[in-house]
């Protein structure tokens, strides 16, 4: 099954709304955002949800050490390392945040410009659990609400899911989903901007629309 991650939770109700809608992970954003959520506020938002949801916290270019608190203060279950945290670097980061979960965000036009960057994530395959590819704009590393050249990244996302599960993200929406999981074929979705009414507000209708969409295009691979 497809894992749906519904990114950039700020409010009870929304994750409520995203879970009853059949999403499999919840993304809190502990970066700087217009999307941000804090610590407490997130604590208390997972305290509520059941155990078989995943709870990933997105960080940007924050310490191991800093990570690792964070997450054990929340109650998360994984991290996302969505900056420029090196290849070499993630033996630390799975030191720090021991049997959570590990997802490395890459993004997309800068791989296309430079394909061997990929070479260390890929060979730390056995520390980090999964990859994501997002289309992140030089000033806004998520959330923006466009997608990246799916064509011309289709090698990329190939080289990545032969070697571990690689999750697409970047202007997702209940419109174009399908489209990209017939094109990759991936591990997991990441969405937020594409199922939100207004910045930081989730719209329930799209939320059921792209969650729909994930669950009648995957059962026709079956």
């Amino acid at each position: 099954m497809i894992w749906v991650k519904i990114c950039a939770t700020t409010n009870l109700p929304d994750a409520q709304a995203s879970l009853a809608a059949g999403a499999d992970a919840l993304g809190f954003i502990f970066a700087p955002s217009s999307r941000r959520i804090g610590t407490e506020q997130a604590a208390r938002i997972i305290s509520s949800l059941t155990d078989d949801i995943d709870k990933i916290g997105v960080f940007v270019n924050q310490t191991p050490a800093q990570v690792a608190e964070v997450a054990k203060q929340a109650g998360l279950t994984g991290v996302q390392l969505h900056g420029d945290e090196p290849a070499d670097q993630m033996l630390e980061y799975r030191q720090a945040v021991g049997q959570r979960k590990i997802i490395k965000t890459l993004q997309a036009r800068e791989l296309l410009n430079s394909p061997d960057t990929l070479n260390g994530y890929l060979q730390s395959r056995q520390v980090i659990d999964a990859i994501l590819l997002d289309a992140g704009s030089p000033g806004q590393r998520g959330g923006t609400g466009q997608t990246f050249d799916w064509i011309a990244a289709a090698p990329i996302v190939a080289r990545v899911r032969a070697q571990m599960p690689v999750i697409i993200a970047g202007g997702l929406n209940p419109e174009n989903v399908a489209e990209a999981i017939r094109l990759f074929t991936p591990w997991g979705v990441d969405v937020v901007s594409g199922v939100e009414r207004e910045i930081g507000r989730k719209d329930e209708a799209r939320l059921r629309s792209f969650v729909g969409a994930v669950r009648q295009t995957q059962a026709t691979f079956r």
